[in-house]
């Protein structure tokens, strides 16, 4: 195995903001002193977390940079905006567990955010992190963004990165089902007062934070409230909660439709993840099934990627063996 010495100050920063982080994977802290970043590479390395909203992604980035010295960069065209925190799924700071987010929360909600601003930005971030030693983790479902910072020639994104895409998978039908209880559960976190602290009846929907699903879903409730009576009211607000669930739904489609497309038509080299088993359990055996589905594999083709001579060699294959780190 290659061994990489990490500057003795950037390993110290590192703890420093991870020193609060649970190792959710139960590996022993002396296995967790990974020298593993450095310019000596020919190319920068970067890791890209894709899959459908609900899949899990946030949480498996945290579990990574909890293992490799990283900062993440959010890669959701609506979380780029500041606001709507329920309604459009943000990690909270205290979710952040000290771990540095980039392009999270910081553009106008009124302002369209292209995906030519998300490359500048995007590049920006990756190159700060990659010069202080550290794994950039792009996360996030807009794969159109991805796309376009990955392939588009005046980027040259290739040429200077070597990028390890990691997919978190669920059957359809078992992430609708989460994907529905997800919605009542934002409802009953406040997400309606949330939307309706933006509404406005003259309000572009097609641009800004407001394109976010969940919000223009409650705009004829909106209207209604204090024009009609009770239970009419009611069962707009049904209506719309059902449709925000279905919207979720159609969008978690197209996303892995998108996926599906780099892998089987571009030839991405993407490593699909299944994450549907923890999907189907509860507490202990849900946090069990993540660690042996979808964190320690997920470990594992990290790991080899920043490790490995021949990284860029390894085959794109589901991941079957289970990780050695016990």
């Amino acid at each position: 195995m290659m061994r990489i010495s990490m500057p003795v100050c950037q390993k110290a920063a590192y703890h420093h903001h991870h020193n609060n982080n649970q190792h959710v994977l139960d590996i022993p802290s002396g296995r967790l002193k990974m020298d593993i970043l450095t310019p000596r590479w020919q190319k920068s390395k970067l890791v890209f977390l894709m899959g459908a909203t609900g899949s899990g992604k946030s949480r498996l980035s945290l579990d990574l940079a909890s293992l490799f010295p990283s900062e993440i960069i959010n890669s959701d065209k609506m979380q780029v905006h500041k606001g709507l925190e329920i309604t459009t799924n943000k990690i909270t700071e205290e979710e952040r567990s000290g771990i540095p987010h980039h392009l999270l929360g910081v553009v106008n909600p009124n302002s369209d955010f292209t995906a030519k601003d998300f490359c500048n930005m995007a590049s920006q971030s990756i190159e700060s992190i990659s010069t202080r030693g550290l794994l950039p983790i792009i996360v996030g479902g807009s794969n159109s963004y991805i796309e376009a910072l990955v392939d588009d020639a005046d980027y040259r994104f290739r040429s200077k990165y070597d990028c390890c895409f990691l997919w978190v998978d669920v059957s359809m039908p078992i992430l609708h089902d989460f994907l529905s209880k997800r919605v009542d559960q934002m409802v009953r976190k406040g997400m309606v007062d949330e939307v309706r602290n933006i509404f406005d009846p003259y309000a572009d929907y097609s641009k800004g934070i407001r394109k976010s699903i969940g919000v223009p879903e409650f705009d004829k409730f909106l209207r209604a409230e204090g024009l009609m009576d009770e239970s009419e009211c009611e069962r707009l607000l049904e209506e719309a909660i059902s449709q925000v669930k279905a919207n979720n739904c159609k969008l978690a489609c197209r996303q892995v439709e998108k996926i599906r497309r780099f892998r089987n038509v571009k030839g991405w080299d993407i490593h699909r993840i299944d994450a549907s088993q923890v999907f189907v359990k509860r507490g202990k055996e849900a946090d069990e099934a993540w660690k042996k589905a979808v964190a320690r594999p997920s470990l594992a083709i990290v790991r080899q990627f920043l490790y490995s001579v021949a990284s860029s060699h390894v085959a794109r294959k589901e991941y079957v063996e289970p990780c050695l780190i016990s």
